[in-house]
């Protein structure tokens, strides 16, 4: 049993999402958004600290964080969770935060996600972009997703992941989860092999690089469920984001390649409820329509709006309305909404008579 097992216990055991650690400083929880130090536990140097994180690591793995400063990998302990590691420098020496990835993956009922989410499950082929910053629940998301699909349909389900965070058991398909560093080379190279192995569905934890982007359109192009995870915070941003990765002389090709290959496009947000004791997931939702092709294709993203409000009764809806809605009903703080809403202007009304 490695040392720092302890602090893994205690962090799941509290409820919380993330463990800092940091030489010059007494190791920190993430709870329910807000970082505080561990009480009564002791400062770490360095040296301590090295000494801590070797045990977690293989020989490999702390050759390439002595070498490169910098280290990512999960760590298990059976029956308690994986934890999804990044090794870092800083300036008192070594540092480490870890982000727990539960042992059972949670359903979406249980997430509460909108009713949209659970359809796209049921896709059989196109891209569908799972986008949000870091931290706001992507991964337990298309978890849910994927795992939906696993329980429902006969399919090869490949992950490709920097590290592999949920661990899926075979139900009626077949997994195979790779892990890029250990099991292939890079996004780009796993994606371009995938396309060989009978995929089904293919999900990317990160769209990274225009070779990786690429690829995926291709493959959704080829007939396959690809869902893929972005840092943007809206459907329009995400759109943009995906075609300004491309020279200017092929974005126009890849707008018309992507008009015909994007079924969805899922912007989620994690906030604190007002009491502090938990968070909400929040999501923008946009499906592929019938007029959604010509408005990629035309480069007219500020048409993607009117297609979100115009697709209520398939189950799209806005960031802002749910803001608003959820704000409304004090799920969330009306200060939340407004930092996090497009247009403030909408909120402000909702921050006076606070």
């Amino acid at each position: 049993m490695a040392r720092l097992d302890v602090l893994f216990k205690l962090l799941k055991d509290q409820g919380g999402s993330d463990l800092h650690l940091a030489a010059g400083n007494a190791p920190h929880l993430r709870r329910h958004g807000v970082v505080a130090p561990i009480a009564d536990w002791p400062v770490f140097n360095d040296e301590s600290l090295r000494s801590h994180l070797q045990e977690l690591a293989s020989e490999k793995q702390w050759a390439h964080y002595t070498t490169n400063l910098d280290l990512d990998f999960a760590y298990a302990i059976p029956g308690l969770a994986r934890f999804r590691a990044n090794f870092f420098n800083q300036e008192r020496g070594a540092a480490a935060v870890f982000r727990i990835i539960p042992e059972r993956i949670r359903t979406l009922e249980e997430l509460k996600a909108p009713a949209a989410l659970a359809q796209l499950a049921t896709l059989e082929q196109g891209l569908v972009l799972v986008t949000g910053p870091t931290g706001s629940g992507k991964s337990t998301t298309l978890a849910a997703i994927i795992d939906q699909v696993n329980a429902n349909s006969a399919r090869h389900i490949i992950t490709i992941e920097d590290p592999v965070e949920f661990v899926h058991p075979n139900k009626r398909s077949t997994l195979s989860q790779r892990e890029v560093g250990v099991d292939t080379k890079s996004f780009s190279n796993a994606l371009r092999s995938a396309i060989r192995q009978d995929p089904g569905v293919i999900l990317v934890g990160e769209m990274r690089d225009m070779e990786t982007i690429s690829l995926a359109i291709t493959a959704a192009e080829m007939g396959v469920l690809v869902f893929g995870t972005l840092h943007t915070n809206s459907a329009p941003k995400t759109i943009d984001r995906v075609i300004d990765a491309f020279p200017t002389d092929q974005q126009q090709q890849v707008r018309t390649m992507l008009s015909e290959s994007l079924a969805a496009v899922v912007s989620q947000l994690l906030l604190r409820t007002p009491d502090g004791a938990g968070r909400v997931a929040v999501h923008e939702i946009l499906l592929k329509t019938p007029g959604l092709p010509n408005v990629i294709r035309e480069g007219n993203t500020p048409m993607i709006s009117s297609i979100i409000q115009s697709g209520k009764a398939q189950g799209m809806q806005s960031m802002d309305d749910i803001l608003f809605k959820l704000a409304t009903e004090k799920k969330i703080s009306a200060e939340d909404a407004f930092h996090k809403a497009g247009n403030k202007a909408r909120f402000e009304p909702m921050l006076e008579s606070h």
